[in-house]
Protein backbone atom coordinates (compact mmCIF):
# COMPACT_ATOMS: atom_id res chain seq x y z
CA UNK A 1 0.00 0.00 0.00
CA UNK A 2 1.19 3.23 -1.18
CA UNK A 3 2.06 5.95 1.63
CA UNK A 4 0.31 9.22 1.46
CA UNK A 5 3.00 11.51 1.70
CA UNK A 6 2.76 14.00 4.79
CA UNK A 7 1.36 17.46 4.44
CA UNK A 8 3.41 19.27 6.16
CA UNK A 9 2.25 23.15 5.01
CA UNK A 10 -1.46 21.95 6.12
CA UNK A 11 0.00 20.36 9.44
CA UNK A 12 -1.88 22.47 12.60
CA UNK A 13 1.31 23.41 15.49
CA UNK A 14 0.89 20.62 17.28
CA UNK A 15 1.47 18.12 14.50
CA UNK A 16 4.60 20.33 13.38
CA UNK A 17 5.63 20.81 16.98
CA UNK A 18 5.46 16.61 17.43
CA UNK A 19 7.24 16.05 14.37
CA UNK A 20 10.20 18.51 15.01
CA UNK A 21 10.55 17.44 18.09
CA UNK A 22 11.51 13.84 16.53
CA UNK A 23 14.25 16.03 14.36
CA UNK A 24 12.04 16.01 11.41
CA UNK A 25 13.94 18.48 8.56
CA UNK A 26 10.65 18.74 6.95
CA UNK A 27 8.97 19.96 10.44
CA UNK A 28 11.69 22.46 10.86
CA UNK A 29 11.41 24.07 7.21
CA UNK A 30 7.84 24.24 7.71
CA UNK A 31 8.05 25.86 10.89
CA UNK A 32 10.27 28.56 9.06
CA UNK A 33 8.24 29.23 5.98
CA UNK A 34 5.57 29.64 8.32
CA UNK A 35 7.13 32.53 10.79
CA UNK A 36 9.99 33.89 7.97
CA UNK A 37 7.80 36.96 7.25
CA UNK A 38 7.24 37.80 10.95
CA UNK A 39 9.95 36.76 12.17
CA UNK A 40 12.53 38.92 9.25
CA UNK A 41 10.31 41.62 10.44
CA UNK A 42 11.31 41.28 13.75
CA UNK A 43 14.63 41.24 13.50
CA UNK A 44 14.89 43.81 10.86
CA UNK A 45 13.48 46.17 13.02
CA UNK A 46 16.33 45.70 15.45
CA UNK A 47 19.01 45.43 13.42
CA UNK A 48 18.19 48.01 10.24
CA UNK A 49 19.48 46.18 7.57
CA UNK A 50 18.35 43.25 5.42
CA UNK A 51 21.59 40.92 5.32
CA UNK A 52 21.95 40.76 9.30
CA UNK A 53 18.26 40.19 10.05
CA UNK A 54 18.83 37.08 7.86
CA UNK A 55 21.73 36.57 9.94
CA UNK A 56 19.74 36.89 13.27
CA UNK A 57 16.45 34.81 11.75
CA UNK A 58 19.25 31.85 10.79
CA UNK A 59 20.99 32.09 14.06
CA UNK A 60 17.37 31.94 16.23
CA UNK A 61 15.98 29.46 13.99
CA UNK A 62 19.16 27.28 14.87
CA UNK A 63 18.51 27.88 18.71
CA UNK A 64 15.16 27.57 18.43
CA UNK A 65 15.29 23.69 17.15
CA UNK A 66 18.48 22.87 19.52
CA UNK A 67 15.93 23.44 22.08
CA UNK A 68 12.46 22.51 20.36
CA UNK A 69 12.01 18.71 22.47
CA UNK A 70 11.79 20.78 25.62
CA UNK A 71 9.38 23.77 24.65
CA UNK A 72 5.88 22.77 26.26
CA UNK A 73 3.60 24.98 24.07
CA UNK A 74 2.18 26.88 26.71
CA UNK A 75 3.17 30.63 25.04
CA UNK A 76 2.49 29.24 21.52
CA UNK A 77 4.96 28.95 18.85
CA UNK A 78 5.13 32.38 17.07
CA UNK A 79 5.82 34.13 20.41
CA UNK A 80 8.32 31.58 21.49
CA UNK A 81 10.26 32.19 18.08
CA UNK A 82 9.51 35.78 18.52
CA UNK A 83 11.30 36.06 21.92
CA UNK A 84 14.66 33.91 20.57
CA UNK A 85 14.97 36.17 17.69
CA UNK A 86 14.51 39.45 19.58
CA UNK A 87 17.16 38.03 21.95
CA UNK A 88 19.15 37.22 19.47
CA UNK A 89 18.69 40.47 17.40
CA UNK A 90 19.55 42.56 20.72
CA UNK A 91 22.61 40.37 21.22
CA UNK A 92 24.11 41.44 17.92
CA UNK A 93 23.34 45.00 18.59
CA UNK A 94 24.43 44.74 21.64
CA UNK A 95 28.13 44.07 20.56
CA UNK A 96 27.75 46.27 17.25
CA UNK A 97 27.44 49.43 19.28
CA UNK A 98 26.17 50.47 22.53
CA UNK A 99 22.38 51.29 22.59
CA UNK A 100 20.92 54.73 23.44
CA UNK A 101 18.08 55.18 26.37
CA UNK A 102 14.68 56.84 25.37
CA UNK A 103 15.76 59.47 27.92
CA UNK A 104 18.68 60.44 25.98
CA UNK A 105 16.46 60.31 22.84
CA UNK A 106 14.05 62.74 23.84
CA UNK A 107 16.74 65.07 25.73
CA UNK A 108 18.39 65.34 22.23
CA UNK A 109 15.30 66.38 20.44
CA UNK A 110 13.72 63.12 19.13
CA UNK A 111 11.11 64.67 16.18
CA UNK A 112 7.59 63.96 16.87
CA UNK A 113 4.99 64.91 14.22
CA UNK A 114 1.06 63.80 13.78
CA UNK A 115 0.40 60.36 11.56
CA UNK A 116 -2.84 60.13 10.04
CA UNK A 117 -4.85 56.88 9.29
CA UNK A 118 -4.04 54.82 5.98
CA UNK A 119 -5.21 56.42 2.79
CA UNK A 120 -6.72 54.31 0.22
CA UNK A 121 -5.82 55.81 -2.81
CA UNK A 122 -8.77 55.13 -5.84
CA UNK A 123 -6.50 55.39 -8.92
CA UNK A 124 -5.44 53.09 -11.45
CA UNK A 125 -1.67 52.83 -11.13
CA UNK A 126 -2.61 52.63 -7.34
CA UNK A 127 -0.28 49.36 -7.14
CA UNK A 128 2.43 50.71 -8.59
CA UNK A 129 2.04 53.71 -6.27
CA UNK A 130 1.77 51.39 -3.33
CA UNK A 131 5.09 49.81 -3.96
CA UNK A 132 6.86 52.99 -4.63
CA UNK A 133 5.74 54.55 -1.21
CA UNK A 134 6.70 51.03 0.56
CA UNK A 135 10.21 51.40 -0.50
CA UNK A 136 9.95 55.19 1.72
CA UNK A 137 8.24 53.82 4.19
CA UNK A 138 10.28 51.20 4.69
CA UNK A 139 13.15 53.76 4.97
CA UNK A 140 11.34 56.48 7.38
CA UNK A 141 10.73 52.93 9.48
CA UNK A 142 14.47 52.46 9.73
CA UNK A 143 14.94 55.79 10.86
CA UNK A 144 12.97 55.91 13.96
CA UNK A 145 14.95 55.41 17.13
CA UNK A 146 15.17 51.68 18.20
CA UNK A 147 12.61 51.72 21.13
CA UNK A 148 9.99 52.91 18.70
CA UNK A 149 10.60 50.96 15.52
CA UNK A 150 10.35 47.62 17.49
CA UNK A 151 6.84 49.17 18.68
CA UNK A 152 5.80 49.90 15.62
CA UNK A 153 6.91 47.18 14.06
CA UNK A 154 5.17 44.57 16.08
CA UNK A 155 2.04 46.53 16.60
CA UNK A 156 1.25 48.55 12.79
CA UNK A 157 2.65 45.89 10.95
CA UNK A 158 2.62 42.48 12.24
CA UNK A 159 -0.32 42.90 14.11
CA UNK A 160 0.42 42.21 17.64
CA UNK A 161 -1.46 43.32 20.55
CA UNK A 162 -0.40 45.74 23.12
CA UNK A 163 -0.47 42.96 25.67
CA UNK A 164 1.21 40.52 23.22
CA UNK A 165 3.96 43.42 22.41
CA UNK A 166 4.35 43.96 26.10
CA UNK A 167 5.23 40.70 27.02
CA UNK A 168 7.54 40.69 24.28
CA UNK A 169 9.51 43.34 24.80
CA UNK A 170 9.04 43.43 28.96
CA UNK A 171 7.47 46.70 29.11
CA UNK A 172 4.48 47.90 30.36
CA UNK A 173 1.28 48.27 28.15
CA UNK A 174 0.98 51.76 28.38
CA UNK A 175 4.24 51.84 27.65
CA UNK A 176 3.56 50.23 24.05
CA UNK A 177 0.69 52.33 23.90
CA UNK A 178 3.12 56.14 24.43
CA UNK A 179 6.18 54.80 22.06
CA UNK A 180 3.45 53.64 19.25
CA UNK A 181 1.95 57.57 19.45
CA UNK A 182 5.45 58.67 19.13
CA UNK A 183 6.83 56.30 15.80
CA UNK A 184 3.37 57.26 14.06
CA UNK A 185 4.01 60.79 14.88
CA UNK A 186 7.41 60.35 13.80
CA UNK A 187 6.32 59.13 10.28
CA UNK A 188 3.77 61.86 9.55
CA UNK A 189 5.56 64.61 8.32
CA UNK A 190 7.45 62.73 5.20
CA UNK A 191 4.52 60.55 4.44
CA UNK A 192 1.38 61.72 5.26
CA UNK A 193 0.32 62.65 1.35
CA UNK A 194 2.69 59.96 -0.09
CA UNK A 195 1.04 56.17 2.25
CA UNK A 196 -1.19 54.03 0.44
CA UNK A 197 -3.12 50.77 1.25
CA UNK A 198 -1.09 49.88 4.46
CA UNK A 199 2.04 48.67 5.56
CA UNK A 200 1.35 44.80 4.82
CA UNK A 201 4.22 44.48 1.90
CA UNK A 202 7.37 46.14 3.64
CA UNK A 203 10.09 44.28 4.58
CA UNK A 204 8.81 41.38 2.73
CA UNK A 205 10.87 38.06 3.45
CA UNK A 206 8.82 35.55 0.66
CA UNK A 207 9.72 33.37 -2.20
CA UNK A 208 13.47 33.15 -3.11
CA UNK A 209 14.38 34.62 0.18
CA UNK A 210 12.29 32.65 2.53
CA UNK A 211 13.54 29.67 1.16
CA UNK A 212 17.36 30.62 1.10
CA UNK A 213 16.92 30.51 4.92
CA UNK A 214 15.25 27.35 5.44
CA UNK A 215 17.37 25.83 2.99
CA UNK A 216 20.68 26.85 4.87
CA UNK A 217 19.22 26.23 8.47
CA UNK A 218 18.57 22.68 7.35
CA UNK A 219 22.21 22.14 5.71
CA UNK A 220 23.57 23.31 8.80
CA UNK A 221 21.51 21.29 11.28
CA UNK A 222 22.42 18.08 8.78
CA UNK A 223 26.17 18.85 9.33
CA UNK A 224 26.27 19.23 12.84
CA UNK A 225 23.62 16.18 13.28
CA UNK A 226 25.69 13.18 14.89
CA UNK A 227 26.52 10.25 12.16
CA UNK A 228 23.14 8.09 11.93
Amino acid sequence: MRQTATDYAAMKEDGLLRFARQGDHEAFRAIMQRFNQRLFRVARAVVSNDDEAEDVLQEAYLKAFAAIAGFRGESGLATWLTAITLNEARGRLRRRRPTTSLDVMEETGVRVIPFPGLAEIPDPEAEALRSEVRGLLEKAIDALPDDFRIVFMLRDVEGFSVEETAAQLDINSQTVRTRLFRARKCLRQELAAKLAGGVDGVFSFMGARCTRIANRVLARLSASAPPG
